[in-house]
C-alpha cells in the first residue's frame, strides 16, 4: 500500500472529506487529492499536518518501521532468501 492509499484509508475511517482535510492543512482540495492519488508528494509541512489531523504516524505512512515489526522468524526467512539469491547469482556468473 502506498502513501496516498494509507492517507485515503485513514481519512475515510474518520469519515472526513478531502475538502475538510485540505482546509485544515491548509491547501487546495485538488492539491490534496493529488497526494491521495500519488500524483504529488506532500511537503514535509503537509505530511506533518496530515499525520496530526488523521492521528497517524509518519513512520506508518513512510513504512519506516517495517523491519522493526518483523519477528525473528521473518528476519531469518529474509536472510535465507537473500542468501539463496546470492548463491544463484554467483552460480549464474560462474556459468557466463
Amino acid at each position: 500500500m502506498n502513501i496516498g492509499e494509507k492517507i485515503r484509508n485513514a481519512r475515510e475511517d474518520l469519515d472526513l472529506s478531502q475538502e475538510e482535510i485540505a482546509r485544515q492543512i491548509p491547501m487546495s482540495q485538488s492539491g490534496y487529492s493529488k497526494i491521495e492519488r500519488n500524483v504529488q508528494e506532500p511537503s514535509l509541512m503537509q505530511l506533518r499536518r496530515i499525520c496530526q489531523i488523521l492521528n497517524i504516524s509518519a513512520d506508518f505512512l513512510l513504512a519506516l518501521n517495517f523491519f522493526n515489526s518483523l519477528s525473528e522468524n521473518d528476519l531469518t526467512l529474509l536472510y535465507e532468501i537473500k542468501s539463496a539469491i546470492k548463491k544463484y547469482s554467483d552460480k549464474q556468473e560462474e556459468n557466463n
